[in-house]
């Protein structure tokens, strides 16, 4: 049973809207639909919005998305939380923008902020939701690419991404991931 969902994204104004951010957004599109405390609370090295009608809570980690780990650890301790009760959401670059992937566990895959956690916690065993953004025609262009925002032409589809995701993580919440992954686990247009 998933007990905290935690977005992950770089805090401040200027990464708000970057394809970085895609975890805080679909942390916020939860935050929304499950109607939490208007209200976050800092704890945890986090923003935590508490979902009482629910029994979940939805967090930011604010330490920047390649210090994710220590956040996490941190509020699985803060909570009492086991590895498995928690749901990361995060952007993909070997997911095309529009792909949207369900897993139990698996490796970082090269994610910075997926492999602070894995450091932090010892493990790969947590559930995770992978929000495809693409990869940029070059290698050396990532870094610029993941902080930079979705253009225009992205707008339409990037917000139907950010609901299926939040409908993805409400589905997990009732049914568990097993019951989740047809609906979650889909190409987005």
């Amino acid at each position: 049973m998933i007990k905290a969902v935690i977005g992950l994204g770089n805090p401040g104004k200027q990464y708000e809207k970057t394809r970085h951010n895609i975890g805080f957004m679909v942390a916020d599109a939860v935050v929304s639909h499950l109607k939490c405390s208007k209200k976050y609370i800092e704890k945890s090295f986090s923003h935590i919005y508490e979902c009482h009608d629910h029994d979940v809570i939805v967090a930011k980690p604010q330490t920047y998305m390649n210090n994710s780990g220590i956040a996490v650890k941190n509020l699985i301790e803060d909570y009492k939380l086991s590895p498995d009760e928690i749901l990361v959401i995060y952007d993909d670059l070997d997911l095309p923008l529009g792909t949207v992937k369900l897993r139990k566990k698996g490796s970082s895959g090269g994610h910075r902020g997926l492999q602070s956690i894995i450091q932090e916690l010892k493990t790969e065993s947590f559930p995770r939701l992978r929000i495809g953004i693409g990869r940029p025609e070059r290698k050396e262009q990532v870094v610029e690419y993941v902080l930079s925002s979705f253009d225009k032409k992205e707008q339409l589809l990037v917000e139907k991404i950010i609901q299926h995701g939040a409908q993805c993580v409400l589905n997990v919440l009732k049914y568990g991931i097993d019951k989740s992954m047809n609906f979650c686990n889909q190409k987005i247009v």
